[in-house]
């Protein structure tokens, strides 16, 4: 049995995360370096880690931030591209032109552009977009920003393509030793599993998140009329509407991921949009009323931000006169390239660094390897892998061809042309691009560094458990069978600490893996819970919104906020955990 001091202690890093971070409003950049500092005492002192690995744990969460942020300044670049070249602003007349009405508005603007922008861009990207998007279109500030929130996320499982399974899943389970002899006994590889993990999430967004356009709609719409003429009506005339919408996403979303973690969030988005656009100018599922908020005058101060629903100049890029294929066009390069480099073999072997027969002669990205004191390095054509850091048996390695980051520049710059961006405008999307990195490079490196050294306290002496398996049997054995219903909730915390589900991932996925073990229960179908209570939680995450206030100039009202989206947010860990618990019992006791 685990003593009470050591569970303390593999604990109070995250303790130390949340007291910071949440307890005392410390931003990411000042908590995580401290969180990093106490995850290296305790893996030095209690877990007695030699210098060598507790270097080399660092070092592999480094490279792995580097990945990340090379994946976000590639989403941060073609936004921006699109914003300057007034590509957004086509792309919203495209969904506003469809009704006047607030409650299609929110479904179509809300819904499913976030949920899109979401997939292509992640990390707090569509709020901080779409929130001042709404508020253009005469949303008071508040209602923005939580219609916003809320309309995101179920596509953060998938966000910035695919990013919190790949990255958040897959790499962290697979430079786990006991993890990978587990998946191997099952003749499978960590990425395998990830994608069956992908499959598993989106099942229970399927049975679940169909729900949350209507959620979007009915807490805009009830909130934000005045106390004494709030009613049901409005919310219930719409409920087809939302719920055909929340259908016309699920459904090629949970089929796209049962083959790729990247797109599930652009397909679903861009093809439930076009059938539910097809069906509103068909004339089905509109509404008899037009809804609207009260006049502006009757506004409570508290609905109200710096920005007005007025200024509209202020708040979306330069109205210029642009095709719908043409706005949307660097997408579907992307869609495409996605789809190109990664279904279609031989191509996708070499892009991951593997060595290809091709009309007999091997072909390798691969340029040259050599031993060295501090390990095995290997340097290709933007690859870089570092194996025995340090003497031990901890590696990692930057793929920059294959990850999303490239696709995203590449798409980015096919865009150019096509606007017609001049030099100095694109030499400023890319100097903002990369201002927006230093706060997330400092956050992002310390988290998984610390991650890793959690990850990796039991790796160096066999037969000791690190942290993160001390603290999952701990929970598992004090849960016992009702583990899977919390497993969301462990997602969403994570999420909801951190502002981010891929680190949610990579800290509590081995956790839910470990647990799931040692329960002997369902593997996938616990790591698939927790994928989806990550993504749930970014509806509370602080860093997400205070992004989305800081757009539309409502700073200081993340109470307000966090209380209304508490409400999906406890719909589906609720349902989350149920589902969870009746796969695991009963439904599908014998998935791996």
């Amino acid at each position: 049995m685990t003593s009470i001091v050591t569970v303390f202690f593999a604990a109070l890093p995250l303790f130390i995360v949340g007291l910071l971070l949440i307890g005392l409003l410390w931003p990411a950049t000042r908590t995580m370096p401290v969180a990093w500092l106490s995850a290296v005492v305790i893996g030095a002192v209690v877990w007695g880690m030699p210098a060598s690995w507790i270097v080399a744990a660092s070092i592999s969460g480094v490279l792995t931030a580097i990945q990340i942020l090379f994946i976000v300044f590639g989403a941060l670049v073609l936004l921006y591209t699109m914003l300057r070249a007034g590509a957004f602003s086509t792309l919203n007349r495209s969904f506003t032109t469809v009704s006047e009405d607030r409650r299609v508005q929110i479904v179509l603007v809300a819904f499913f552009l976030s949920a899109f922008i979401e997939g292509a861009a992640g990390f707090g990207t569509p709020a901080a977009v779409v929130a001042p998007l709404l508020l253009g279109l005469g949303f008071p500030a508040l209602a923005a920003v939580v219609a916003a929130l809320i309309g995101h996320a179920i596509a953060v499982t998938y966000g910035a393509v695919g990013t919190p399974i790949i990255v958040g899943i897959r790499e962290p389970l697979e430079n786990v030793g006991y993890i990978n002899q587990v998946l191997a006994g099952n003749d499978q590889t960590a990425a395998e599993f990830a994608i069956n993990v992908a499959a598993w999430a989106a099942t229970y967004h399927l049975l679940i998140g169909f729900m949350m356009p209507l959620f979007a709609v009915g807490i805009v719409v009830y909130f934000f009329t005045p106390q004494g003429s709030r009613t049901m009506e409005p919310i219930i005339e719409v409920v087809p509407l939302c719920l055909f919408a929340g259908f016309a996403f699920v459904i090629p979303y949970w089929i796209t991921a049962q083959v790729s973690a990247e797109l599930p969030a652009l397909v679903g988005s861009m093809l439930g949009a076009a059938v539910v656009i097809a069906a509103l100018r068909a004339g089905y599922f509109k509404p008899s009323t037009e809804w609207d908020f009260p006049p502006q005058e009757e506004w409570p101060q508290h609905w109200l931000g710096s920005i007005h629903p007025t200024d509209v100049e202020s708040v979306l890029s330069e109205d210029r006169e642009m095709s719908l294929l043409k706005a949307w066009f660097p997408y579907i390069f992307l869609i495409s390239s996605l789809l190109l480099t990664r279904s279609i073999d031989p191509m996708s072997s070499l892009l991951q660094g593997d060595t290809i027969i091709l009309l007999g002669t091997p072909i390798s990205l691969q340029v040259a390897s050599t031993s060295t004191v501090v390990g095995e390095i290997t340097v290709g054509v933007l690859l870089f892998e570092w194996t025995q850091i340090a003497g031990t048996t901890i590696g990692n390695s930057i793929n920059l061809l294959y990850v999303p980051g490239i696709w995203l520049l590449a798409s980015a710059m096919i865009a150019v042309p096509l606007y017609k961006l001049p030099t100095d405008a694109v030499s400023v999307v890319w100097k903002e691009a990369a201002i927006k990195l230093i706060t997330p490079l400092i956050a992002l490196s310390f988290v998984l560094a610390m991650v890793q050294v959690m990850l990796q306290s039991g790796s160096h002496a066999p037969g000791l458990d690190s942290m993160i398996v001390v603290l999952a049997v701990v929970i598992a054995d004090v849960l016992g069978p009702a583990y899977p219903l919390v497993a969301p909730l462990i997602g969403a915390l994570g999420a909801a600490l951190v502002g981010s589900n891929t680190v949610s991932n990579i800290t509590f996925g081995p956790l839910q893996f470990f647990a799931a073990d040692s329960l002997g229960i369902s593997r996938e179908l616990t790591v698939g819970a927790q994928a989806v209570g990550g993504a749930i939680g970014n509806l509370v995450a602080i860093h997400n919104v205070v992004a989305a206030l800081a757009t539309v100039g409502l700073v200081g009202e993340e109470g307000r906020v966090i209380r209304l989206t508490l409400i999906p947010l406890l719909y589906y860990l609720v349902c989350a955990g149920m589902v969870t618990l009746l796969f695991t019992y009963l439904l599908f006791p014998t998935t791996f």
